[in-house]
């Protein structure tokens, strides 16, 4: 099962790096960041901590180049749950995810229109640093990438240096990243091993604990599953249940039952040769499972297409 653990460290921000949307890129000094509602911040682990957020989009369109991918997609994301996006191969899903934390701009010739709002604030309010917005809300992908010869120590510590934090403790963020992502059992005797030499599930979660590190609002998760055996795969998923009580998590998943064992809400994403990829129906995952109000959405969660 997943492992719970509670405790306090307090840090202080400034800006981190990304790569070109494949992940994050190693370490580097960057200039201080103003951040969202403040220069500085403590992270308490201990209950019941500062209240959980939430995301909104609101009639988000996206384009790459002259290539309409989504179309006025609105999603209310709740806070302290899990929402699944699911949907066919080519609908919008992964993109969608992207614009949630600002990577869709990272693309060249890609646009946007809509809105994104983290609790009250607009993701792409030009005053806001894109490092910042990443950091608050975390990107796990769908292929393991932990840097393969950073030890598992300096491969959790290696977020808090992307994204510029600095902690009282190093060991304490590295103990209580490693158990909320379900691992220090498992690594606690392993620390100083190359994060490459875990299996691909210990690496997901790997990835899992180093997003944690700087404490996000929001954890989003592409197909997180998708390259684990089933043992693995039920251990992300025993970690993703554990997690949502403490942070808003959006996972998008090809996989009907994970959907359904894993998330409170579901979002049904299609696209068709006459309109980009669109929610054709979402709320409460089992009301789209057992009764949903679009046909469409009965054939795809009983196998019919897709």
């Amino acid at each position: 099962m997943a492992e719970s653990w509670s405790g306090a460290f307090p840090v202080s921000g400034s800006s981190g790096g990304y790569s070109d949307g494949q992940g994050p890129v190693p370490p580097q000094p960057g200039p201080a960041d103003a951040e969202l509602g403040g220069s500085s911040r403590e992270v308490l682990l201990t209950s019941p901590g500062p209240p959980l957020v939430g995301l909104e989009a609101r009639s988000i369109s996206a384009w790459f180049g002259p290539n309409k991918v989504l179309d006025r997609v609105s999603l209310r994301m709740e806070p302290g749950t899990v929402t699944a996006l699911i949907g066919p191969s080519g609908c919008g899903k992964s993109t969608f995810l992207r614009i949630l934390n600002r990577m869709h701009e990272m693309v060249t010739g890609a646009e946007l229109a809509g809105q994104v709002l983290l609790g009250h604030e607009d993701i792409y309010d030009p005053r806001l640093r894109p490092s910042e917005v990443r950091r608050r809300i975390g990107m796990v992908f769908q292929k393991p990438n932990p840097f393969p010869a950073m030890s598992v120590y300096d491969n959790v510590t290696s977020g808090l240096r992307l994204a510029g934090l600095k902690v009282g403790s190093k060991d304490a963020v590295v103990e209580v990243s490693l158990r909320r992502a379900g691992l220090w059992n498992e690594v606690s005797n392993r620390l100083k091993a190359a994060g490459g030499s875990l299996s691909g599930g210990q690496q997901q979660r790997l990835c899992i604990a180093r997003s944690l590190a700087v404490e996000p609002d929001v954890l989003l998760m592409d197909e997180p599953c998708s390259a684990l055996d089933p043992t693995s795969t039920r251990r992300i998923e025993e970690t993703i249940d554990e997690l949502q009580h403490q942070v808003t998590i959006v996972i998008v998943t090809h996989n009907m039952q994970q959907a359904q064992r894993v998330s409170r809400n579901c979002a049904f994403f299609l696209a068709g040769p006459d309109r980009p990829g669109h929610i054709v129906e979402a709320g409460p995952t089992d009301q789209l499972f057992r009764n949903p109000t679009d046909p469409r959405t009965a054939d795809y969660v009983h196998g019919r297409f897709g």
